[in-house]
């Protein structure tokens, strides 16, 4: 079973440079301030935002104005921040939303000077590579592994253990599929019908996927933590996500029109895209569970950031 060790926040502030790592997702944004240090940064403070940037980009291929304004002021905000803790180094990525859009680029040019630094938007492999890293560097796991980051608007799927040996990045998420499957509402033609896409959109690669195999397989981010989140505040912390826990999570949310008692409000309009999400995968790639690791992209993004101060501290040390 992975162990998550969970990253320090809200610290003192020393003397030390403070770095950055900004994530720009399809569902939220996120902002890690941390001190390098070693093998990890010491994170003093995260900001996170849901903005739903995929949000009707799948009916118009554009990012949805209000949206972009959402996230637009969430960069200001960030931005200030940024100005008031005199960061050393910073680092911008953006993920699919802005892979996706066709007016990602006029987004970025609005975006870049309310932030004060440039934004890198990446590959879906390159995303996986990253939310991958930033896994490793904060969970404990014992062998081979399978790790999926369900996002907004596309699915990251690892295979590794120190090593990566199989990525692939995939064109679905939880804001894209409340869109394209819950926009008249939960039920249980919708559920079925958004496990069936996920289902098929596995199809070309499944083979290879069980080919390799893998110890565990890994939830990290988006609908994993909604689902993860739900349960210990209900039963148990770190108890795995089953075909069956999904099952009475379905009957729930058709139960309650739609709604889960107890559920975080922000959780609220992706989750049941989620599930069917998260019951695809299971059902597609016969897997009996799924256990809580810990970090994401922006973790990734973090790990990097700390590896280039550490080696400019070097060549400093040489000269």
């Amino acid at each position: 079973m992975a162990v998550h060790h969970a990253v320090a926040a809200n610290l003192p502030v020393n003397s030390g440079p403070i770095v950055a790592a900004i994530t720009l997702g399809s569902n939220s944004f996120n902002m890690l301030l941390a001190q390098p240090n070693h093998p990890f940064p010491t994170v003093i403070a995260k900001h996170k935002r849901k903005v739903r940037l995929a949000r009707g980009l799948a009916a118009t291929g554009r990012l949805d104005p209000q949206a972009v304004t959402e996230a637009l002021a969430c960069l200001q905000w960030f931005g200030l921040l940024l100005k008031q803790t005199q960061v050393h180094q910073v680092q911008v990525v953006a993920t699919a939303a802005l892979r996706q859009a066709l007016d990602g680029a006029e987004f970025c040019r609005r975006a870049e000077p309310l932030l004060g630094y440039p934004i890198a938007v990446i590959s879906g492999d390159r995303e996986a590579e990253l939310i991958f890293q930033g896994m490793r560097a904060t969970t404990k796991v014992d062998g081979r592994c399978l790790m999926i980051d369900v996002g907004g608007a596309s699915t990251e799927l690892v295979i590794g253990d120190n090593d990566i040996d199989y990525k692939i990045s995939l064109p679905f998420g939880a804001v894209l599929y409340t869109e394209r499957f819950f926009a008249a509402g939960i039920n249980q033609a919708s559920l079925v019908a958004a496990r069936a896409a996920v289902i098929g959109a596995l199809a070309p690669v499944r083979q290879s996927l069980l080919q390799l195999g893998w110890q565990q397989a890994l939830g990290i981010s988006g609908s994993f933590r909604s689902v993860f989140e739900y349960e210990q505040s209900n039963i148990a912390a770190n108890a795995p996500i089953s075909p069956a826990k999904l099952m009475e999570l379905e009957a729930k949310l058709l139960a309650n029109n739609g709604e889960l008692p107890g559920l975080c409000i922000e959780r609220q309009p992706t989750f049941a895209a989620g599930i069917a999400i998260l019951s695809g995968l299971m059902s597609s790639l016969q897997i009996e569970a799924f256990y809580p690791a810990g970090g994401a992209l922006r973790e990734g993004v973090l790990l990097q950031l700390n590896q280039q101060v550490e080696v400019a501290g070097a060549a400093l040390e040489l000269n």
